[in-house]
């Protein structure tokens, strides 16, 4: 994804939130599924983000299937996750892509 992908994902795309994510997507039009991942300096340093988008991409690379074939999706790091561990990032973006019908 390139940073115009970025802009019209943000732009247009559709947002879903929970307490500490937001998680925007739109369709791509390429027949793939493309992830970004964005973390502020608001949640913390580095380290902290760098470890929260590696939770991220974990839990993505482990619930792919539930992601939409052919759209884009960006999850937004909100402030205060620094604190989170994987449990609880799975927990609470699980509950948005499977529980609450993550739909598009």
């Amino acid at each position: 994804m390139n940073r115009k992908d970025f802009v019209n994902l943000n732009r247009f795309g559709k947002r879903y939130h929970t307490a500490h994510f937001m998680i925007i997507t739109m369709e791509n039009g390429l027949g793939i599924r493309r992830l970004g991942i964005t973390a502020s300096k608001k949640t913390g340093n580095a380290v902290m983000r760098n470890r929260i988008k590696r939770h991220i991409r974990e839990f993505y690379r482990l619930n792919k299937n539930l992601f939409p074939q052919g759209y884009d999706v960006v999850i937004v790091a909100k402030k205060g996750t620094r604190n989170l561990d994987f449990r609880e990032i799975r927990e609470e973006l699980g509950d948005l892509v499977k529980i609450k019908g993550f739909r598009l």
